[in-house]
């Protein structure tokens, strides 16, 4: 559970930060979860992040389901670009607006935030249900005071309380193109944002945390142990990927 122990692992590329929380804050369970899945040749990530409370059922659930149906996604990422995202947007939500899945989500303990996101060529998608976070940093955003994709929505999960089983579905989703050279993509539970002196709450203080060292995996770590040396409590999970970017992005005419 990496409780007092920030920790970090490089998966095909990707960093992954976990902490579980310090126990003399009174930390005693990590419910966060991943799932990560990236073409061979790097023509796509997909990766999704959970924040689960009560128990850590609703995040297994999740990752369980959208395990077995890689090979779908996979194969959906790998249409052209202009049909890959609306056709996994459409298969995910088919899954989760499923009777048959609706169902199982009332015989667990406990319901998750949950955040996708999907790399393709020089775009990036996301869906969101909850309060996960996720940045997209680069310079030209930055300068314009640009860092966070999503809003953070309260009273959505999915699980025992489950925003699919009404009758009307509250998420969000979206699609950016990338700039041009290096961007940076975080995903990032809460907490990470509602701890100590809450810092992060600023997204440039996150951006410089995350642009100013070019070691991605180190900028991991150095914000997780800020986590546990200000003694935060709720577990705080990262995902993290830079892409480099050589395709030409929208520019405003002369």
């Amino acid at each position: 559970m990496y409780l007092d122990h920030p920790a970090t692992v490089i998966h095909t590329g990707i960093v992954i930060g976990r902490y579980g929380g310090n126990t003399s804050a009174g930390a005693d369970k990590n419910e966060d979860g991943a799932f990560i899945l990236k073409e061979p040749g790097g023509s796509w990530e997909f990766a999704m992040l959970l924040d689960a409370h009560k128990t850590a059922e609703s995040a297994e659930l999740l990752v369980s389901t959208i395990s077995s149906q890689a090979l779908e996604v996979a194969r959906l990422l790998s249409l052209p670009v202009n049909e890959a995202f609306a056709s996994l947007e459409g298969f995910l939500l088919s899954i989760f607006k499923s009777e048959e899945f609706i169902d199982t989500c009332k015989q667990i303990t406990g319901e998750t935030a949950c955040l996708i996101c999907a790399r393709k060529e020089n775009y990036l998608w996301w869906l969101s249900i909850g309060d996960n976070s996720v940045y997209l940093l680069h310079p030209e955003l930055a300068a314009r005071g640009q860092y966070v994709l999503n809003q953070r929505n309260f009273y959505e999960w999915i699980g025992c309380v489950n925003t699919f089983a009404q009758p009307v579905a509250c998420y969000s989703s979206d699609i950016r193109e990338l700039r041009p050279g290096l961007n940076v993509i975080v995903m990032t539970t809460d907490g990470l944002l509602e701890y100590g002196t809450r810092g992060f709450e600023d997204p440039r203080k996150l951006y410089l945390a995350f642009t100013e060292e070019q070691d991605l995996e180190k900028c991991v770590k150095d914000v997780l142990l800020d986590v546990h040396q200000q003694s935060g409590r709720d577990s705080a999970t990262i995902i993290a990927w830079s892409y480099g970017n050589s395709r030409n992005a929208a520019m405003p005419s002369d």
